[in-house]
């Protein structure tokens, strides 16, 4: 295959992902949905999860967030491993799409230490929201993003890429939203840049429903090593 012909493979290649994409509005139903049910959390431990101070939420007055430069996107490439310092997250990352029900797939929750990243969201680095979930806990106790909510301003986020280079998100915001009222736009839409969303359970929780909401942590990429 001539230079050519596979920038042009690649062209296709990217306006099929984009079409796989599904309307944010409907994803934001069935992503939180998928997320805040009993399946993805027993909520049975005595202290519970973290939840994020109110100094945590994103400053709404200051535009593009808490800082104005941000690095070029990156290209397509798939995500191997999501790293948080600040909660000593370490964990590999698997794609997950639509399950048969129309919700969100999760990572396997009997694997604790497992990330998914959303494959009809942009991959971590593209220009545009890229979305990774995972549990915050499951019958064996604490799971890979158990302490997002205690995360504040400042702290990273880091994807390793299959082509080797690394995104690097520095977070700019934390919330928990009540899954009856979620600002799907506010939370997924594109702000021009590069942008992560980490996505787990939270709120308050009840055997009957799970957990009443979601954690999300807001990022942008600083960093491209």
């Amino acid at each position: 295959m001539s230079a050519s012909e596979a920038e042009l493979a690649e062209l296709a290649e990217e306006e099929e992902r984009r079409k796989r994409r599904a309307p944010w509005g409907v994803i934001a139903l069935v992503l939180l949905t998928g997320l805040a049910l009993v399946r993805n959390g027993s909520g049975e431990f005595d202290e519970g999860p973290p939840q994020p101070a109110s100094a945590a939420a994103p400053d709404r007055r200051v535009p593009g967030g808490l800082f104005a430069g941000a690095a070029q996107p990156l290209p397509y490439a798939l995500p191997e491993r999501v790293r948080i310092p600040g909660i000593q997250v370490d964990a590999p990352v698997i794609p997950v799409g639509l399950d048969v029900d129309g919700w969100v797939g999760a990572p396997p929750p009997e694997d604790p230490n497992l990330a998914g990243w959303f494959t009809g969201s942009v991959s971590p680095g593209e220009k545009g929201t890229a979305v990774v979930v995972g549990h915050v806990d499951n019958t064996q106790g604490p799971a890979v993003f158990y302490g997002l909510g205690g995360l504040q301003k400042g702290n990273r986020v880091e994807i390793a890429r299959k082509d080797g280079k690394t995104a690097v998100f520095e977070i700019y915001g934390i919330e928990v939203f009540e899954k009856n009222n979620f600002p799907g736009d506010r939370v997924y839409a594109s702000k021009g840049s590069a942008e992560l969303r980490v996505i787990t359970c939270g709120g308050g929780f009840t055997k009957q429903g799970g957990y009443d909401g979601n954690v999300v942590a807001f990022a942008r990429l600083v960093e491209v090593r």
